[in-house]
Parts: structure tokens; sequence; C-alpha cells
């Protein structure tokens, strides 16, 4: 009866609209009258028969034979499905998985607050270690930065000393052969082999010398005072 009065109401407004305004208006009122008119059918729940899957048959599929299924049975059908509820309780191997699970993943108020001390405590530890180390770095600056420019002036006096027995070696190759040399050419290798070994001699007995006299010195000095 109610759909028949809003039915009626409905058609008392379209035709107004179509005498003010013809056209799009009066499709739109149509389509008003059409949804209001539409009364879909009510999904039924089958309870008095519903369809139970056979688990001892071959036909049936292997996600029908699951617990799983089970317990979306006993959910839609409840008692008429047939499925006895103890069976859907979990067993106790799975309980005491599932109390891992939440204490691995909800764990209680006082293991988070452990949790993030220890968490704080430890930031505030590697913190300190840094800062500790930034300042034994920062009392050892002075330091570094005049060993940094030592070594920075000796490798630029050992480089310019190079330079200049390079360049004195390239003037006794002239002096010696009567024309410039390659610094790379045998020649030239073999004379500063040989310049090198006079050197080294003359080093030997320099100090061997320097050995005899500071030998020699006490009984100098013994005769003197007698």
């Amino acid at each position: 009866m109610a759909a028949s009065v809003l039915c009626r109401r409905t058609a008392v407004l379209c035709r107004t609209l179509r005498g003010i305004s013809p056209g799009p208006a009066g499709c739109q009122a149509g389509n008003v009258v059409q949804t209001a008119a539409y009364n879909p059918a009510r999904l039924r729940l089958n309870l008095r028969d519903p369809h139970i899957p056979d688990k001892l048959s071959e036909k049936t599929p292997e996600w029908q034979k699951t617990a799983r299924y089970d317990a979306k049975l006993f959910g839609r059908y409840g008692s008429a499905s047939g499925i006895d509820p103890a069976s859907l309780w979990p067993s106790r191997e799975q309980l005491d998985r599932i109390i891992e699970e939440e204490k691995q993943w909800q764990p209680p108020l006082e293991e988070v607050l452990r949790s993030l001390e220890l968490q704080e405590q430890e930031e505030a530890g590697k913190r300190l270690a840094k800062e500790r180390v930034i300042a034994a770095n920062m009392a050892r600056m002075p330091k570094m930065i005049t060993d940094w420019r030592r070594e920075k002036r000796e490798t630029k006096q050992k480089l310019k000393e190079d330079k200049d027995r390079r360049g004195k070696l390239l003037n006794q190759a002239r002096e010696r052969f009567g024309y410039a040399l390659d610094p790379r050419s045998p020649k030239f290798v073999e004379m500063v082999a040989e310049i090198e070994a006079e050197e080294k001699k003359k080093k030997k007995l320099m100090k061997r010398r320097l050995k005899e006299e500071q030998a020699a010195a006490p009984v100098t000095s013994a005769a003197a005072s007698s």
C-alpha cells in the first residue's frame, strides 16, 4: 500500500514537472518513478536444507574439507551445518602458538616500557661514546695540525732536494759526455749508480776515520795529563 501511495505521489510530481519544463525533467521524473517502483527480491538463506559438502566424496574439493571451511559453514548456517562447535576450537598446540605470537607482536606494557628504556640507555651510551671521541679528536687537533704542517714542509723540502740533485746529475752528465742525456737512458742510469757508489764509499771512509779519531782521543788526553 505504501508503495502504491508513493507511486501516485511520484506520478503527480512527474505531471507537474512535465507541465513546467518538458524534456529532460520528464525523463528524470520517469527514472524516479521506475526507481520508486523497484522492489528487489530478498536474498534467502536456506536453513532447512543447506548445502553441506561431503568430505568423504572424492569430488569434493580439498579446500571444502578444511577446518577453516567448517568454521565458515557454522558461521553461515549455525547448528544446521552439522558442525560441532567444539571441533572449531583451537587445539592446545594452536593456543600456545597463538599466545606466543601475541606475546611477540603484542607484548605487555611493562615489556614495552622496559624495551624503550633499554633502547634509550643504549642510544645514550652511543651518543656519549661519540662525544668522547669527538672531544679526544678536538684535543689532538692542534698537534695534528702541527704534524701535518711539518710533514708538508718536509715533503716540499725533499721534493726541492730531489729536483736540485736531479739538475746536478744532469749537469754532471753533460760535462762528462759533452751533451745532454735523457734521464731514462742507460748511460745516465749507469752514471747515477757510479756516483751513488762513490758517495757511499766516501761516507763509509768518513765514518771509519771519525771512529778512529774518537778511539785515539782518550789516549792523547791521558798522555797529556801525565
